[in-house]
């Protein structure tokens, strides 16, 4: 096999086994609209990276690792922005997510264009739905130490995270941060979307966060049962996906998201079955 399927193998696994268990967390509380925003927002901050790119002359860093910070700071950013919007009343949180998202992906195609009006050649497709098979050496260093960072965090605050989505109000009486800890788990999401862009694009990350974990959920009888099945359904889904776009030559991030539709559609049929 060549260098850059293994590496797009590799990366492709590693971004399933991160999202597997934080998808599920999305799917439980019902956060599934914030990640679309986070993942709309992210285009910013690719038209950020390259803005830095042509402006920093001091610090020698590769244009893809200026991606990934500008990126992970435009998502972080927005997180926190979320999180002191939701203090006021005038408006619902999915108005303020609708807002966020929409504005964030427009400024980012604007800017964009600016670049572009400049000479710059952006591939703004792969950055959209993802090139998995362009994925480099750095690439995996990021996906694999960021991943690991998030899962030792998710380990961490796993029982009072899931304290909180069962109950916020009687979590909190028990004495557990709520707003620490949510505000950890939001970060968390921003550094997955801002490892996984290249894997499935800014328009589908969503789908890797939800899609397996759905999937697992007919089958799971525990939380932590649902989150390994989760991950399981995300490397099986990469696979598929990465085969089905090397022998038919169709694009590689929409392909995992089919063939994770496709395993969503088998389970959500086949315990049916089973019980009839």
């Amino acid at each position: 096999m060549d260098d850059f399927l293994w590496r797009a193998l590799l990366g492709g696994l590693g971004v399933a086994l991160i999202a597997g268990p934080l998808g599920c967390f999305v799917v439980w509380r019902r956060m599934a609209y914030f990640g679309d925003t986070l993942a709309h927002s992210a285009l910013l901050g690719i038209a950020l990276g390259f803005l830095l790119n042509l402006k920093l002359t001091t610090f020698k860093l590769t244009l893809n690792t200026l991606l990934m910070l500008s990126t992970l700071g435009v998502c972080v950013a927005i997180a926190l922005l979320l999180v002191i919007l939701q203090s006021q009343k005038r408006l619902a949180t999915d108005t303020l997510l609708g807002i966020l998202a929409h504005s964030a992906l427009s400024l980012g195609l604007v800017a964009l264009a600016f670049l572009q009006g400049e000479g710059l050649r952006i591939d703004l497709y792969a950055y959209l739905f993802g090139d998995l098979l362009a994925v480099t050496r750095t690439d995996l260093y990021w996906i694999y130490g960021g991943g690991g960072l998030i899962l030792l965090s998710l380990v961490f605050i796993w029982q009072p995270l899931l304290s909180i989505t069962i109950h916020e109000e009687l979590a909190q009486v028990e004495g557990v941060p709520v707003a620490w800890v949510h505000l950890l788990f939001m970060l968390m999401v921003a550094l997955v979307i801002a490892v996984a862009m290249k894997i499935v694009g800014i328009l589908l990350i969503t789908s890797m966060l939800i899609i397996p974990p759905a999937a697992a959920r007919s089958f799971a009888h525990t939380p932590e049962q649902m989150a390994v099945l989760a991950s399981l359904i995300g490397c099986i889904a990469v696979a598929m996906g990465l085969t089905l776009s090397w022998h038919w030559d169709t694009p590689t991030g929409p392909s995992v998201v089919v063939a994770a539709t496709l395993l969503f559609t088998l389970t959500f049929i086949l315990p049916h079955r089973l019980t009839n």
